[in-house]
Formats: structure tokens, sequence, C-alpha cells
């Protein structure tokens, strides 16, 4: 019977044999040292901070990355918002096929909560931290301003006309009385 040396594992990066000096053990699979990085960013990887997926191994983060759960709330750390669909990352499924969909509104599709208000001027959603109350309607704190000057406005001392909003001066210069001896100053005659 002849001598048969034993089979050495192959690394599945290089397709080269892989002898006990240099493997790097990742679930079933061995690797060589240097064929031993993440499968995205490259990085060189340790036993203690590699994930497996099928033949392929990544890092944790790019592993979460890819196969991780996506959309809000998900991967971003500690209160963090992250959007990233992994498209980036080769992920082709569309996304995020768990978000809800809601009907286009008035303003072209911005999202209004059911309950929410709406502002007066811009007629997206208004919430709570920026709220202002004022001929009626509801506004955000940067639309609560004059139609005409912008001025900033605070509540109680706006001029409503038309479901719009307007400073004291600018009210009365464009809605009150026109003629001799009103709204033009003190000995200026109005020929409107």
């Amino acid at each position: 019977m002849p001598f048969v040396p034993p089979q050495q594992a192959k690394c599945p990066k290089c397709s080269k044999s892989v002898y006990a000096a240099e493997e790097r053990i990742a679930g079933p699979n061995k690797f060589h040292k240097m064929c031993f990085k993440c499968g995205l960013c490259n990085k060189m990887l340790e036993t203690t901070n590699v994930t497996v997926h099928e033949t392929d191994i990544f890092c944790k983060q790019c592993y979460g990355r890819k196969y991780g759960p996506k959309g809000y709330g998900f991967g971003g750390g500690a209160g963090c918002l992250s959007m990233d669909t992994g498209e980036h990352v080769g992920n082709v499924d569309g996304g995020q096929p768990n978000r809800p969909s809601y009907p286009a509104g008035p303003t072209g599709g911005n999202f209004v909560p059911p309950g929410a208000d709406r502002c007066g001027r811009c007629t997206k959603a208004v919430y709570a931290a920026e709220k202002r109350m004022g001929g009626g309607l509801t506004w955000h704190k940067t639309c609560f301003n004059c139609a005409v000057c912008h001025k900033a406005l605070e509540s109680g001392a706006e001029c409503v006309e038309s479901s719009e909003i307007y400073c004291k001066t600018c009210y009365g210069k464009n809605f009150g009385p026109k003629g001799v001896g009103f709204g033009g100053g003190a000995g200026c005659l109005s020929a409107e």
C-alpha cells in the first residue's frame, strides 16, 4: 500500500491548500492568515470578531449592514436613525419590505400622521415641540411670521386675513383704511 499524504483543507478565498502554521478557522472553513479579511471592507479579522455567511466572512459591522435588519432604528447605535438599505454593499432586495405605506397627502406625499395638525402655511405636519397657535390655525415656529415682511410673530400679536397672518404694520398697510389721514403716519397725505 503506497503512502498517501493527508488531504489539506482548501481556503475558500484563494482555493489553495491551508497548512496548520498559517490557518485561521471560521465556521467549518480554514483560511490563510492573509485571506482572513472582511469580504466588504477588507479589514483584517481575528477569530473573535469574524462572522460567517456560507463561505464568506465579514467583520460584525459589515455583516450587520449586509444581512441584518434594515430600516428605522436598526444598526446605527444608540439614538441613531438609520435608513441604510444596504444597496452599497450589494443588497438589491428592495430594502425595507416592512416599511408602512401611507396614501399621498395634498402636498404630494408629505407624511402627516393620523390626527396630527397641519401647518397653515406649508400644510406639513406640526409636532408639539414646534407648534404655534394663531388665527385659529396651527403653525410651525419657522412658518409663524408675517406673509409680507417675514418678521417673526408672537402668539396673540398677529393679524389674520384670508387664512394668512401678518404683523400689525403690514396688515394696516394692506388691509387698513385708505385715504387722507389714515395709515401713512403724521402729516402724510395718501393719494390711494
